[in-house]
């Protein structure tokens, strides 16, 4: 069964983790990183988390909807058993081996660079979104099996009517309202390791593949609306920088993730969705660098941060190192050695870059 192959998801996920590590890089540079587990420079950069407030809204609800938007893809051409054991060798075989062998690594690091005594912990660390996803599918695929196995059905026809209205995609932020009004969490975008992060995701999860279900509706409406959609969440997050307390609030910024992720989706459409050799590529390597950044991140400040430089070239150079440093280990080790492929979420045989070309499929080959 062939599937229409939806650039644009590729390429959103491969932003929205390449995003995630400048994220965490900008963490490094902010006054409260040791609180979080985090190496801290010693001179801040504080203006550099601006920026990332607008992000973090927004960026790991995103991976949670492209994810879900996988799961429909990946559904087309398995049936629940091959889905299971694909999800169980892509998920949680590279969540299991992180939890026990790839999260200690980032803490021995952090150990070392305070000269503390040196112990081992597992822990599910930034891997967290990986054990979160399983989850999520255990529990949604008897209804996914449901909604695809009734595809021409009266709730397909609703959703896709209301899919066709601008206001349509924007009313599911009334669930992630109840959510945060449920949960109560302290802050929106405390996600790892939290009940406000499992079910954002969940509900992040649920729409992801909703919407893809929904048909051409979706992707017409966000293509058409994407500029509204950015100019509400524009707005919504000027008040919540500016800090009108009596106006700003999580409803609010559950409004505001939902109107950028629309807008986001929007534009991919419109810029994204066509091949490239560099996405055939980087959507192969951008799981298994997710998986291995902490580590590598903790490196290049143990090593740059005592060069004692100006911040700012202490945030370039652990960003040049951490991207440079991923690659290089997925292309020359990830990527190369049998062993280690499953174990990061890459498919078992390695295949040269000419099979893989002519055998790229679409969003449903990849995890996450």
């Amino acid at each position: 069964m062939t599937t229409e192959r939806r650039y644009d998801i590729d390429w959103l996920r491969v932003i929205a983790i390449g995003l995630l590590l400048i994220y965490h890089i900008a963490i490094i540079f902010q006054p409260w990183a040791m609180f979080i587990g985090f190496i801290r420079s010693e001179e801040a950069l504080e203006g550099l988390w601006k920026p990332m407030t607008m992000l973090n809204v927004w960026r790991i609800p995103l991976l949670f909807f492209v994810s879900g938007m996988g799961l429909y893809f990946a559904m087309k051409k398995r049936n629940w058993k091959q889905l299971l054991q694909e999800r169980g060798k892509r998920i949680l075989l590279p969540f299991v081996f992180g939890y026990f062998a790839i999260t200690p690594l980032h803490m021995y690091i952090f150990q070392k660079h305070y000269n503390m005594s040196l112990s081992y912990f597992s822990d599910s660390g930034h891997l967290w979104f990986l054990g979160n996803i399983f989850v999520y599918v255990l529990l949604l695929t008897p209804l996914f099996l449901y909604l695809k196995n009734n595809d021409h059905g009266k709730f397909k026809k609703i959703i896709s009517k209301m899919m066709s209205y601008a206001i349509g995609p924007l009313s599911i932020s009334v669930f992630f309202m109840l959510e945060v009004g449920l949960i109560k969490p302290q802050l929106f975008e405390m996600y790892a390791q939290s009940w406000h992060g499992f079910f954002i995701g969940f509900l992040a999860f649920f729409f992801g593949y909703l919407f893809v279900y929904s048909g051409r509706a979706f992707w017409q409406t966000v293509l058409r609306w994407k500029w509204l959609y950015i100019g509400l969440a524009t707005t919504l997050f000027v008040i919540r920088f500016t800090r009108f307390e009596s106006i700003s609030n999580m409803y609010l910024t559950s409004l505001e993730s939902i109107s950028w992720i629309l807008g986001v989706f929007g534009i991919a459409n419109s810029y994204l969705n066509k091949p490239s050799k560099l996405l055939s590529y980087l959507s192969a390597a951008v799981y298994p660098v997710y998986i291995i950044h902490m580590f590598v991140l903790y490196t290049g400040a143990l090593l740059i941060l005592p060069l004692d430089l100006h911040p700012m070239l202490e945030f370039i150079g652990i960003t040049v190192f951490t991207f440079i440093v991923c690659f290089l280990i997925y292309e020359f080790i990830l990527k190369r050695v049998s062993i280690l492929r499953p174990l990061f979420g890459l498919k078992w045989k390695f295949k040269s870059a000419e099979q893989q070309n002519l055998n790229t499929s679409s969003v449903t080959s990849e995890t996450i």
